[in-house]
């Protein structure tokens, strides 16, 4: 009979952890459009794959009341699962119990299963959706925040880690995401800032709501602190699968290979009038991206913000590569500084998790102007030279059209370690464009305007063509476009084995 009444506890325990704050606030989080903490982690992991830790923790805090207030589980559900079969740890809050608070004891949860990634080699995913530190716990709550910290910073370029923001996440709360490879928020549910309106409304006197401060569209588009957001928490949890399709478990391991029967040596004739006749119109960097990748398939990571810049994963002949490109739609595809941000951290995760890079080249050069030049174009800048000069994956780098200037050296030049530069005809490398450079070399010796569209002729024959660099090894090969998968793909094939050490040293200095 004791036995049977210790397994009916275990049940009740159990019960009571999985009903959360219960019915009412279960209910409650539903009418906001919000599925509960458990709903969501059925949705993100493979079928009854995931094993629980710490069901039963309940906070330690005895002030205000708080003794009172024991919920098993304390706010969040942590432990581990599959995800198409391979093996993820997660952490999720759950705002029905506590506002998702986080406490000493969350804490220590959510830094168990962090532990656990580490030392297993498998991915960190959170869902957030936390009213912040809890109050009534005062240091220890902020502790716990700094022990998360720590972790995220140590799995940083061992383990990927992604944070979906489905609920507030304010003050010390917004850091881990920060921390993470990849922040995904929720269209209307969802918002991330330091410091809220009414404290913003007290200090600066400014009145802006929460959507505005920090909600999905502020973030992907303005500040590019979130890579995509989505308009519920089922799709949003959904595209979690599908990126983590594209991404190795650990650094110890290459990306998963998704067997494909789109042919390496597909042909497009398409390809051959993408580019433009006329020097100033532009194209859809898009459409050559979706030409080469397996089945066209393209995950785009951060589209709406600085989207003059393309980055994102696809897969050639299965295995994952990451896409830079320069998108000649958005201000004629120049560099500026969210650009160089945006494209640079893309670059070392991709080094980081060892996964080829191809980059696509059409810059006509760096963004020009005051308000580049006064926000620090040159250190942001200089944040993606550092970024390809330093990555030793296999780097390949096509130029279809303008390569001008300090811009054609950033996008993966062959004297910043590109393995294979490819160009098609169409490609222009030179120190500037044809108007510009004549304007400077031939300054107060031209004549007239016909003997200025003489001297433009004579610079553009000159380097309107691949060939100039091509005969001096800094580009491998002029291809067709039309066989640019192929050429792709068995250079990747070609460099699968590659191997290449940077000196020694305890970290690096990049220019932040």
């Amino acid at each position: 009979m004791a036995h049977l009444a210790i397994i009916t506890q275990l049940e009740q325990k159990r019960d009571q952890a999985r009903s959360g704050g219960g019915v009412a606030r279960v209910e409650k989080q539903h009418e906001r459009g919000k599925l509960t903490a458990r709903e969501r982690l059925e949705v993100l992991l493979d079928h009854d794959s995931f094993e629980e830790f710490d069901m039963f923790v309940e906070h330690r805090c005895l002030s205000f009341g708080m003794q009172d207030k024991q919920i098993a589980g304390d706010g969040v559900v942590v432990g581990s699962g599959m995800i198409n079969g391979r093996l993820v740890f997660v952490f999720s809050q759950d705002f029905t119990v506590h506002g998702g608070s986080l406490s000493e004891t969350n804490a220590k949860k959510i830094c168990k299963i962090m532990d656990m990634a580490i030392q297993n080699g498998a991915p960190i995913i959170g869902l957030n959706d936390s009213g912040g530190a809890r109050i009534q716990e005062g240091v220890d709550s902020l502790a716990g925040y700094a022990e998360i910290f720590k972790r995220n910073v140590l799995a940083s370029g061992v383990v990927p880690q992604i944070s979906v923001i489905m609920g507030p996440c304010a003050g010390g709360a917004v850091y881990s995401p920060a921390l993470t490879d990849f922040t995904i928020m929720v269209r209307d549910s969802s918002y991330m800032f330091v410091t809220g309106p009414e404290v913003v409304k007290t200090v600066t006197h400014e009145h802006v709501t929460q959507e505005e401060l920090g909600g999905a569209s502020t973030h992907t588009r303005k500040t590019g602190v979130a890579d995509l957001a989505f308009d519920n928490d089922i799709e949003a949890l959904l595209e979690v699968r599908r990126l983590m399709n594209f991404l190795p478990s650990s650094n110890r391991e290459k990306p998963p290979t998704i067997p494909t029967n789109d042919p390496a040596d597909r042909v497009d004739l398409a390809l051959n009038t993408l580019v433009p006749d006329h020097a100033n119109k532009a194209y859809d960097m898009l459409e050559l991206i979706s030409s080469v990748a397996d089945e066209g398939d393209f995950f785009q990571i951060q589209p709406e913000h600085a989207p003059n810049i393309l980055i994102g994963f696809t897969r050639m002949e299965g295995a994952t590569v990451g896409v830079v490109a320069n998108q000649p739609m958005e201000l004629a595809g120049c560099l500026d500084i969210d650009a160089s941000k945006k494209a640079a951290r893309f670059v070392r995760f991709c080094d980081a998790f060892n996964i080829p890079l191809l980059t696509l080249v059409d810059v006509p050069g760096f963004l020009p102007g005051t308000a580049q030049e006064h926000h620090g174009i040159i250190k942001h800048g200089a944040k993606l030279i550092y970024a390809y000069a330093e990555a030793t994956v296999p780097k390949i780098t096509l130029i279809t059209r303008k390569a001008y200037g300090g811009a054609y050296i950033v996008m993966s030049s062959k004297n910043l370690r590109g393995d294979i530069n490819f160009a098609w005809p169409s490609a222009e490398i030179a120190v500037m464009g044809p108007e510009g450079a004549v304007e400077i070399v031939f300054r107060g010796s031209v004549a007239n305007d016909e003997e200025r569209q003489t001297r433009i002729r004579e610079y553009r024959e000159m380097f309107a063509s691949p060939f100039v660099a091509a005969s001096r090894g800094y580009i491998d090969d002029v291809i067709r476009p039309q066989n640019t998968r192929w050429r792709i793909c068995r250079a990747l094939a070609m460099l699968r084995n590659k191997d290449v050490q940077n000196p020694w040293k305890k970290h690096d200095n990049l220019p932040l």
